[in-house]
């Protein structure tokens, strides 16, 4: 399949096909990222729950399955810090859903689980030389990307603003997402945290194009052809698409989650900040409904997470979805339940054949 528009990123890459697999922290496997390798596309694979351990032995699963190239995710904010009286009003506002499900608030809670990119999972990098490595919240300090630079890797990372968009080009990112409003998970903001002036996905990708010179990748709501195609006539020389792949077996999503995905209407998603204090986009349930969508109550990112945690221990396994971030985009509906590889190799046909016909 060589009859794309633009081959930018596929030389940059080293791909067949200008589909990259969004790299969703808890659904992301390797497996996930073997089939969209093999069949193509990038792989990528979360890193920000992962252990150094763990990623390490991930790369080597997925060096002994594909020749493909692979993308390693990791996430870039500031640890934030510590506010005993905040955390403690959080608590508050959970107590009753604690009293309800007869759990101790006042039980010692869990860490957050989110780590940022530090000199140990750049050391990871160096050692295992993923062909590409991509950043979420911005990119990490000058040395440790240095670094990452010279094993090799290709840096990308995501703007939701032009001015973020801007600012990677001249950070060095070789390529930038434009993640849109209407992307599922955490938004990748770092220069604004205004939700309401955030960005729609076919807004935004056109005016990346034009205010930077390295290749732009689309994100957001993108489940089928036609919005691969819709992408790349606005100027982008790719798609990174999340929800769509959650559908495939080889992705790890709970039961709940993917019943609610499912079900999930044209409306049914919400930004929230109530399951880790990072507004992200995900299916309205219980929780988002009565102390959301986004609540100044929460901790910041990761925080808020720790004190939910609990509660969905308690319910997931009867079946209940009330305290689960049910991470999607907007597009669930246009998902189709087929394994990684195939799915890819269809959008990718399906996209071409489309561009074919003008």
């Amino acid at each position: 399949m060589s009859n794309w528009p633009d081959r930018r990123i596929l030389d940059l890459f080293g791909i067949e096909l200008p589909i990259i697999l969004a790299p969703m922290a808890g659904p992301g496997t390797a497996e996930l990222a073997i089939a969209v390798s093999e069949a193509g596309g990038l792989g990528s694979l979360p890193c920000a729950q992962l252990s150094t351990d763990q990623v390490r032995a991930a790369m080597i699963q997925m060096r002994r399955a594909t020749r493909g190239p692979l993308n390693l995710n990791f996430f870039c904010h500031k640890p934030p810090q510590a506010d005993p009286a905040r955390e403690a009003a959080w608590r508050a506002q959970l107590a009753p859903y604690y009293a309800e499900l007869g759990l101790d608030a006042s039980a010692p809670l869990p860490a957050a689980s989110r780590k940022p990119f530090d000199a140990d999972f750049c050391a990871v990098v160096e050692e295992c030389k993923p062909d590409v490595v991509s950043f979420h919240f911005g990119l990490p300090e000058a040395d440790l990307l240095r670094r990452v630079k010279a094993s090799g890797a290709r840096v990308i990372s995501s703007a939701t603003t032009v001015a973020e968009a801007r600012w990677l080009e001249q950070h060095g990112c070789d390529a930038i997402i434009a993640m849109g409003l209407e992307a599922g998970g955490h938004r990748g903001y770092f220069l604004n945290a205004d939700m309401s002036r955030q960005i729609g996905t076919f807004a935004l990708v056109p005016q990346v194009v034009d205010a930077v010179r390295v290749p732009v990748i689309a994100a957001g709501a993108i489940g089928d052809a036609r919005g691969i195609v819709a992408a790349l006539a606005l100027g982008a020389s790719a798609v990174q698409i999340g929800t769509a792949y959650l559908f495939c077996p080889e992705a790890k999503v709970p039961a709940v989650h993917l019943r609610a995905l499912k079900n999930a209407a044209d409306d049914g998603t919400a930004l929230t900040n109530v399951f880790t204090g990072g507004p992200a986009r995900g299916i309205v349930n219980r929780l988002v409904r009565e102390l959301g969508p986004l609540s100044a109550a929460a901790p910041p990112f990761p925080l808020a997470a720790s004190a939910v945690t609990p509660l969905r221990a308690r319910t997931e396994p009867g079946g209940s979805d009330d305290f689960v971030n049910l991470w999607s985009g907007q597009a669930a509906r246009l998902a189709r339940e087929l394994p990684a590889g195939e799915l890819t190799a269809i959008l990718a046909k399906e996209a071409l054949a489309k561009l074919a016909r003008g």
